[in-house]
Order: structure tokens, then sequence, then C-alpha cells
């Protein structure tokens, strides 16, 4: 059942309108039946969450007697972004992951905003999906604040991600949807994967995999699940970064999530005008490689790769 949580005026008699699709049991509702809700679509130019959305609704409803809770999926937070291919609020220039949990008596997107925060409360778990930018592809991982992490690595095994990353407390932002959630004691899920303005699909059935999983744990989902993989977890001084020192055209030479070892090769940065290589870049320390490079123009202090100590 399609239902508007938010409806605002927009010039030239068009509306603006924050959707969500309920999915119920076919018995009727008691009255204590959990809930969990997908959102995505926050940032217009992160697609990933659009064929999670999909694909976790088609799977539902092919086997919809297994049904035994709620189910939210919210496509479309930024709905202007996702139609113009804009990270932020088109004729706002604002990021919407900084304006929760917003002000019923705000502007146009702080009300929208609130609206959001007030309708997801109370969710058993919240699964709000990012994708990344488009110069870097990331693997499907969890990302949570450090003050949090007793009430949310738990739920966050049960995705079927395959890294876990716990924040410092130092980085949180407040102005998140997930801090503005998690701290009213909703528990909500941050999940970064794959390469803006792409679909993934592995990456989405993998996610989708372990939706099911996390809504069997919580008793919205009574069928047969895949058992999910068990994830890496670590803190923030297990990561380290590597930069671009010099400008050019960056070529790896390593795939994306694969060991090194120190001194290993990670890749060159090109000069085209010149013929030359620029510099050669190479790990700094042994690991795994969660994060590296998708889009090959770089200037100096461009993010090159992030690699799991």
């Amino acid at each position: 059942m399609v239902q508007t949580i938010a409806s605002i005026g927009l010039p030239i008699d068009e509306t603006l309108k924050i959707q969500k699709n309920r999915l119920v049991p076919h018995n009727q509702l008691k009255g204590n039946e959990k809930r969990i809700s997908i959102v995505t679509g926050t940032h217009g130019d992160e697609l990933e969450g659009q064929y999670v959305c999909y694909e976790l609704q088609r799977r539902i409803r092919e086997n919809y007697d297994f049904l035994t809770g709620i189910v939210d999926i919210y496509p479309a937070l930024n709905p202007l972004g996702i139609d113009s291919i804009t990270r932020g609020i088109p004729g706002f220039d604002l990021d919407m992951n900084r304006l929760f949990p917003g002000s019923e008596n705000g502007s146009m997107p702080e009300y929208i905003a609130s609206r959001i925060t007030e309708d997801l409360s109370g969710s058993a778990a919240v699964i709000d999906i990012h994708a990344s930018n488009i110069f870097l592809q990331e693997i499907p991982q969890v990302r949570i604040n450090e003050f949090s992490k007793e009430t949310l690595v738990p739920l966050a095994k049960k995705l079927n991600v395959d890294y876990i990353w716990i924040h410092s407390a130092a980085t949180v932002l407040e102005s998140t949807l997930a801090y503005s959630l998690n701290i009213i004691g909703t528990p909500t899920l941050v999940v970064e994967m794959g390469v803006g303005m792409r679909i993934t699909k592995k990456y989405g059935d993998q996610l989708v995999d372990g939706i099911f999983a996390l809504m069997k744990e919580l008793g919205i989902w009574s069928g047969e699940v895949s058992e999910p993989k068990e994830p890496i977890i670590s803190e923030d001084g297990e990561v380290s970064f590597i930069n671009a020192g010099s400008s050019g055209v960056f070529v790896p030479s390593i795939q994306h999530w694969k060991n090194v070892r120190k001194g290993d090769h990670i890749g060159d940065i090109l000069n085209p005008l010149t013929g030359g290589i620029s510099e050669t870049i190479n790990a700094e320390t042994d690991g795994i490689v969660f994060t590296l490079r998708e889009y090959p123009i770089v200037s100096e202090g461009s993010l090159i790769a992030r690699i799991l100590s």
C-alpha cells in the first residue's frame, strides 16, 4: 500500500511527495507487529538502493505467506535529486543528510526531514542504504558510530555485508538521519556499497539476502533465509588511507577487495602529456583494499584507496 508521508507544493502547479510502500501480513494486524524500514535515495546520485527496494519487494510477494511483520520501503527520500541526478536537493544546494531531524516549522527541506524522522521513529530497525560517489568503489559495509555499537553491531552482523566499520564518536555527524534516529532509540544501520550513479546487482542481491536474515531475527519473516557471511569488524585505527601525491590519470594494478602486503604495487598516476609516470603508488601496510578509486582523473590529495590493516 503506497502512502504519502510528506507533500508540499512546488512552482508551476507541481507537488513534491515523499512516499513509502507498506507491506503487511495477509492476516489482520494485531497491533504488536514489528516493523523494518528500508530507506534510500537521500542522495540523488546514489542508486544502489533502488534495486534493493525492487528485489526485496519481489521476493516478499513471491512468498507473501511468510511475512509476519511490517515492511516499509522508502525508495526516494530526495526525489528531486534522483530526477535531476543531483546529490543534494536542487534549488537549495543542500545535502539532505545534514538536515535531520528537521523542523516542522522550518524551510521545505527541514519540514520534509521532520516528517521522515517522525514516520521512521519506532521501527525495530531502519536500513539506510547509500552508495559511494562516482569516484570510489566500496564493498558492502555497515558504518556504525561508536556510541551505538553495542546495539547496532549484532543487527549489522545479520545483514550479510563484508565489513562493519565502527567510527569513533569524534567523527559523528549529528545532523544525519542515522544519528537522529539512533539518539531517540530507533536502531538505524547505514549501508554503503557500490559506486555512484550505478547499480551493482551482485551487491544488491547480497544485501537483500541479509535483510531477510535480519527480518527473520526480528520476527518479521518466517521463511527460510540464507546464512549471513561473517563480516570483518574494525575500529577507525585499523584503516589506513592512500591519497594521490600528484595529478594525472590513476590506473590501478590490483583488484578491489583483495589482500595486499606492505610495498605491493597499488597503481600508477600517469601523465598523458609527457607519456611518463607521475607517481607510483605502493601499499603502506598489510591488509585488504576495501575502497578503491573508480574514477581515473585525480588531483593531489585525491583518495586512491582505503586499506583495512
